[in-house]
C-alpha cells in the first residue's frame, strides 16, 4: 500500500476532494490522509511515499519537515527545495530569457532591515537612489509588489513619484519590485499540472480577491490562435521553474500575453472561490498527477542539492515562447561532472490539447 500525505493550511473543500477522489481511484492500494506532525526526528523513516504541500510556504516548521521527507525519498508536489529558492523577481528575468512578454520591472533595496544591519552594512548601495530614473524606466501606472509574495498582499497601484515614495516608505524590511502596469483588454489566471495541463481562466483582478467573482467560466474568452501562445507560455514557465502544480496569470494588452505573476504553486483551488467546473478540473488534474508520479520508477539516493532540485522522473524541456530555444536540464554523471553535449537537440515533449 502507497500512502499519500496533503498537508494543508485554511482550505477545505480542495484538500478533502483531493483526499476522498485519490481513496476512491486507489482502491485500498493507495490511502491519502491529513498529515499530523510532532517534533520531528532527523534520523526518522519516511511515512509517506508522496505529500502534496499547500501551506509550508507560510510555515518554516513545515517547509523544513517536507525537505527532510524529500530527503528519505518521499515525492512532494511542489519540490520544497526549488520553492525555497526561488522568487518572483528571478522569475520575471528567466521569463524574458525564454521570449515570454514580461512588463519591465526593477528591483528595488529594502527600505528597512533588521537588527544589526547598520550604514557601513550597505556601502554597495547607492545613495540617494535614481527614483525618477526608474520612473521613467518602468512608467505609469506601475504597481508596487514584494519580490517574493503572493495573495495580493502589500501590493499597491502607483500613479506618481510622490505616490512611490509613500508607498515605499511603508514597507519596511519587505523586498520590492516596482513593475509596469499594462492596462489590459482581458486578463486570464492559469492553472498548470504536470508542466502540461493547462486550464486557461477568464479571471477578474479587480474584484475582491477569493469573493467568488474574480473567474468566468468562459471557454472561448480568447481566440484560438492567443489562447494558444498563453497554453504555450504557461509550459514554457512552469517547465522552466520545475512546478508541477502553479498557476499564470496574463495581463494581455493588443494581443499581448505579459506575465505578470507565475510564482502560485499553492493555487487558490476552493469552490466558492474559483467555481464548480475549475474546482473539479484542478482536482481532478492533480489526482491523475498523482498516481502518475506514484507510478514512476524511484531514483536512486544521490546526496546533492541539485539532485533534490531537479529530481530525474521529473526533468523535462523549457521550450522558449519567442526564440523556439530550448532550455535542457543536464543530468550529472555519478561523479558529479557534467556529459558532454549531445550533437542535436533532443526533442521537445509532446504537448497536450486542452
Amino acid at each position: 500500500m502507497k500512502r499519500v500525505g496533503v498537508l494543508v493550511g485554511r482550505e477545505k473543500t480542495f484538500p478533502e476532494a483531493i483526499i476522498n477522489g485519490i481513496n476512491e481511484k486507489g482502491r485500498g492500494e493507495v490511502v491519502a490522509e491529513y498529515i499530523k506532525l510532532d517534533g520531528v526526528r532527523y534520523d526518522e523513516p519516511p511515512k509517506y511515499d508522496l505529500v502534496i504541500d499547500r501551506i509550508s510556504h507560510e510555515v518554516p516548521f513545515y517547509r523544513a519537515t517536507l525537505k527532510r521527507m524529500a530527503l528519505e525519498g518521499t515525492i512532494i508536489i511542489n519540490n520544497p527545495f526549488w520553492w525555497s529558492a526561488d522568487d518572483k523577481f528571478f522569475n520575471y528575468s528567466l521569463g524574458r530569457k525564454l521570449g515570454v512578454a514580461i512588463p519591465k520591472t526593477v528591483l528595488l533595496p529594502q527600505k528597512d532591515y533588521i537588527e544589526g544591519i547598520v550604514s557601513e552594512s550597505l556601502r554597495n548601495l547607492a545613495f540617494p537612489m535614481d527614483w525618477q530614473g526608474i520612473v521613467d524606466y518602468v512608467g505609469l501606472p506601475a504597481f508596487l509588489k514584494p519580490f517574493d509574495g503572493g495573495g495580493w498582499k502589500n501590493v499597491s497601484k502607483i500613479n506618481s513619484l510622490e505616490e512611490l515614495l509613500t508607498e515605499y516608505n511603508k514597507t519596511g524590511t519587505l523586498c520590492m519590485t516596482l513593475q509596469e502596469g499594462i492596462d489590459f483588454d482581458q486578463f486570464v489566471r492559469c492553472y498548470c499540472v504536470g508542466q502540461e495541463e493547462v486550464m486557461i481562466m477568464a479571471y477578474d483582478p479587480r474584484k475582491p480577491y477569493l469573493s467568488g467573482e474574480q473567474y468566468v467560466h468562459n471557454p472561448d474568452y480568447l481566440a484560438p490562435e492567443l489562447a494558444e501562445r498563453v497554453r504555450k507560455d504557461v509550459r514554457t514557465l512552469c517547465t522552466a521553474l520545475g512546478y508541477d502544480i502553479n498557476t499564470v496569470e496574463f495581463a494581455i494588452k493588443d494581443g499581448v500575453p505579459y506575465a505578470i505573476d507565475f510564482m502560485n504553486p499553492a493555487p487558490d483551488a476552493e469552490l466558492a472561490s474559483v467555481g464548480e467546473f475549475y474546482h473539479n478540473w484542478i482536482t481532478n488534474a492533480v489526482i491523475d498527477l498523482v498516481f502518475k508520479r506514484l507510478n514512476e520508477p524511484a531514483q536512486k539516493s544521490r546526496y546533492r542539492w541539485d539532485a533534490l532540485l531537479n529530481p530525474e522522473p521529473v526533468q523535462a524541456f523549457a521550450v522558449a515562447s519567442a526564440s523556439e530555444q530550448q532550455v535542457r536540464t543536464i543530468t550529472p554523471k555519478p561523479d558529479g561532472t557534467a556529459p558532454a553535449p549531445a550533437s542535436k537537440k533532443a526533442p521537445a515533449k509532446k504537448k497536450k490539447t486542452v
